[in-house]
């Protein structure tokens, strides 16, 4: 008998890719390549990693020392971890009785590390996450089988709005022992902020059920308060006792500091809850990078925090300006306007055929050498448990303003001409 043309081992599962790298390893088929200045990647998911006008210099050159030949602690550096809680402190909880200590922090490699560290530390829980929302909880929601998955469906015609009654009658009725959510939310951009999130907070407080906040996009902000120069949003503000609050925060080097390529992250969070999640930490990743962690304390002090931040926002907010006016000019519905992050959530259903849905749009944009991310995706069905799916979001495209600005245009160029050819 003939071998399977894919000479599986059936010892091993079909793992899919998340979204955004189907989407990069289908570009690949059609001859991208990272780099290449012939394509723009509007599916983009970092910032741009250059100079920014007003930024502090780029690191280029990092020192390795005699111990960095050694493994890191698990937690991360103490230096480090001290570094990340005075950063917190000193930005969110000044008067503050209750301060956040290195015991506090667990450093990691990389936001996933990190969100799948404290999926490992979940007990025999119902776990409820929002739609639409980050592509890779998907995958990450299906691999550890105590905690139950529970979607929460936002609707686009309220523009993604969860009050507060509806968020404790979800963590009541449903019997919720925590919640996963990206605040701003990848890839609607709805942010929870303000008196909004200190009652978000409270309502976990009482009721005894953690948030999981993954904020690695919360320097993205672009309400006026944070135009003004504030500090960039975080539920650390709105925490009473560090050590009591279940909430826990995932941030990092790769968004706000626009360095993915160093995979330095963090969870902050009660110091129990740091414990447990080292311990899984021990035996999923062993900890991260000694050199890159000694080489991201600098960034970390504050007139480098806030003047990267300026810089940011500065630059990121015109090209998202620019994204939102060129869409809606080509037709593209925003349910709405983006509040943090740098992605545009557009519904394409009033497109000309055959490029009115995300999937067809993201495959004809491909003949233009351009990228998007279609937009079920987002529609996060972890193990694929819900039957009666309906694709709620296959009319929606996630656009990045995340590229430099001059290949954000020449992308945008492309999207009109495509439109125009077929209209």
């Amino acid at each position: 008998m003939s071998q399977p043309a894919d000479h599986g081992i059936e010892a091993f599962r079909d793992v899919p890719r998340t979204g955004v790298i189907y989407v990069m390893t289908e570009a690949a088929r059609h001859g991208y390549r990272g780099g290449d200045p012939a394509w723009t990647n509007l599916g983009q998911g970092q910032p741009e990693t250059g100079p920014l006008e007003g930024a502090p210099a780029r690191i280029h050159q990092i020192g390795v020392e005699d111990e960095d030949f050694e493994y890191a602690p698990v937690p991360g550096l103490t230096e480090l971890r001290e570094a990340v809680a005075a950063m917190y402190n000193r930005r969110y909880r000044r008067g503050m009785k209750s301060q956040y200590t290195a015991e506090n922090v667990a450093i990691s490699s990389g936001g996933r590390a990190a969100l799948t560290r404290a999926a490992a530390a979940l007990g025999s829980i119902n776990l409820g996450h929002f739609l639409p929302d980050y592509t890779a909880y998907e995958e990450l929601l299906s691999v550890f089988r105590l905690f139950s998955p529970i979607p929460i469906l936002l609707d686009p015609f309220r523009g993604y709005d969860f009050s507060l009654r509806e968020l404790e009658r979800e963590i009541s009725g449903r019997g919720l022992g925590a919640l996963l959510l990206s605040n701003p939310c990848n890839p609607t951009g709805k942010l929870i902020a303000g008196d909004e999130m200190a009652g978000w907070v409270a309502v976990a407080r009482r009721l005894g059920s953690a948030l999981l906040l993954d904020e690695f996009y919360s320097h993205y902000i672009w309400n006026e308060d944070a135009l003004a120069g504030q500090p960039a949003g975080s539920a650390a503000a709105f925490v009473e006792d560090v050590d009591r609050d279940p909430v826990l925060i995932f941030d990092g080097l790769t968004k706000n500091w626009r360095y993915p390529g160093w995979r330095v992250a963090w969870t902050v969070g009660p110091k129990s809850v740091i414990e447990k999640l080292t311990s899984a930490g021990s035996f999923l990743d062993g900890g991260g990078s000694r050199p890159l962690q000694r080489a991201a304390l600098p960034l970390l002090e504050e007139d480098h925090v806030q003047a990267e931040t300026r810089a940011l926002r500065r630059t990121f907010r015109r090209k998202r300006d620019m994204l939102l006016r060129r869409l809606a000019k080509l037709g593209v519905h925003i349910d709405r306007e983006p509040e943090g992050t740098f992605y545009v959530w557009g519904d394409v259903r009033n497109l000309p055929e055959p490029l009115n849905s995300g999937t067809k749009l993201f495959r004809a944009a491909l003949s233009k050498q351009v990228i998007c991310v279609p937009g079920q995706f987002f529609d996060v069905d972890p193990g694929s448990r819900r039957r009666n799916h309906t694709g709620r979001f296959d009319h929606h495209v996630r656009f990045s303003f995340g590229p430099a600005e001059d290949t954000l245009t020449a992308g945008l160029d492309r999207l009109e001409a495509l439109i125009a050819e077929v209209g």
